[in-house]
């Protein structure tokens, strides 16, 4: 199976991978992992005023910080994941990204960073619903 790892370095996310290893029954070794980080674009000011190459650098970063941990986290676990990110509406990159590439399954938090908007489901996690064909499997 091919599973799609929604992450964006969030106490959720962390729960998510948790379940992860902890459920080695569905998710062994045998299944082929991506992870993925997709980021809200610098504001187009702050993109003309420092340049490309800078903004490049710091996405790059940026995903780095969530990336980096999510994937020697599985990699101890027995887990061999790839890794992408992308700058958008992480919504629909996720659902995009999912189809595009032939995943399985989506599994991701429940909530992330911007859980205060909406308390039952995350507003990203509502419009991966919205917006994808694949399953998806939320971990609260």
């Amino acid at each position: 199976m091919k599973i799609l790892l929604a992450v964006d370095g969030s106490a959720y996310t962390k729960k998510m991978l948790a379940y992860l290893v902890t459920h080695a029954d569905m998710f062994s070794s045998a299944n082929t992992y991506q992870i993925l980080h997709v980021q809200p674009a610098l504001p187009a000011r702050a993109r003309a005023a420092v340049g490309n190459t800078i903004v490049k650098q710091y996405h790059a970063d940026e995903a780095e910080k969530v990336i980096g941990p999510a994937s020697k986290f599985l990699v101890r676990h027995g887990l061999d994941p790839k890794s992408e990110w992308h700058v958008g509406h992480a919504g629909e990159v996720i659902a995009k990204t999912a189809a595009t590439g032939n995943h399985d399954l989506i599994v991701m938090g429940s909530h992330g960073h911007s859980a205060l908007g909406n308390l039952v489901m995350g507003s990203v996690a509502t419009q991966v619903l919205a917006h994808c064909t694949v399953p998806v499997l939320l971990v609260r």
